[in-house]
């Protein structure tokens, strides 16, 4: 259920469905995303200019000099939750992953108490679920990971991570894009490509409440994949 609706500066809103994060939760956030985006494609409403999902809210930007933050929560108000039906089509990705360059698995084993091909093992069997992209272009927050893989973030973040790693924090597994500063405990590397800066239409390889899998392959393998 949407809990509440807030303002947040003169041109946005955020719906509020509450501070649990599971699967439950966020399909809401999908389908009022989905329902919106549909009703400002069919001119329903006017003057939205954005609509972002996170775990557990989505947040709707608006041209001030169309609409107004009253018309928008109207709008919002009206919408009959319980009939709402606007799923996404999921998709479902396998995401190769070579942990010949993971980063922290060393300490990983250490900290869990788990050797590495235990680490491994349980990483590959896990389902994941993506909440939201977001912190970074194309950047997948995905769940929900074995709390025996639970791990805190690097107390020190590392200036550089290289593209298409793959790292876990808490319950959330995570794909990097492209280099960036980062914080997350690495455990391998993915050489399929996630973002593309130079597709206006989808940049972003995966979406919100897609399901992905990973498949281990060796470094040959994530080489000629680079190479192809």
């Amino acid at each position: 259920m949407l809990k509440k609706l807030n303002n947040i500066g003169d041109s946005a809103i955020a719906c509020d469905f509450g501070d649990d994060v599971n699967q439950s939760v966020n399909n809401r956030v999908i389908k009022l995303f989905n329902f919106i985006k549909k009703q400002t494609e069919l001119k329903n409403i006017k003057g939205i200019t954005n609509c972002v999902p996170s775990y557990n809210k989505l947040i709707i930007t608006f041209n001030l000099k169309i609409t107004n933050s009253k018309k928008v929560c109207d709008f919002i108000n009206s919408i009959d939750f319980d009939n709402l039906n606007f799923s996404q089509d999921k998709k479902e990705w396998t995401i190769p992953i070579c942990y010949d360059f993971e980063m922290d698995l060393i300490n990983m084993s250490k900290e869990l108490k788990l050797n590495k091909e235990e680490i491994i093992n349980i990483h590959l069997k896990t389902t994941f679920f993506i909440y939201m992209i977001g912190f970074v272009p194309g950047h997948p927050f995905m769940g929900d990971l074995d709390p025996k893989l639970f791990l805190n973030r690097l107390k020190t973040p590392r200036v550089k991570v290289p593209a298409g790693s793959v790292g876990i924090v808490e319950k959330f597994c995570n794909i990097y894009p492209y280099e960036s500063p980062g914080g997350w405990n690495i455990i391998g590397r993915t050489p399929k490509k996630i973002f593309n800066n130079k597709d206006s239409v989808k940049p972003c390889l995966l979406s919100p409440g897609d399901i992905v899998k990973f498949k281990s392959i060796s470094k040959k393998e994530f080489n000629n994949f680079i190479n192809e």
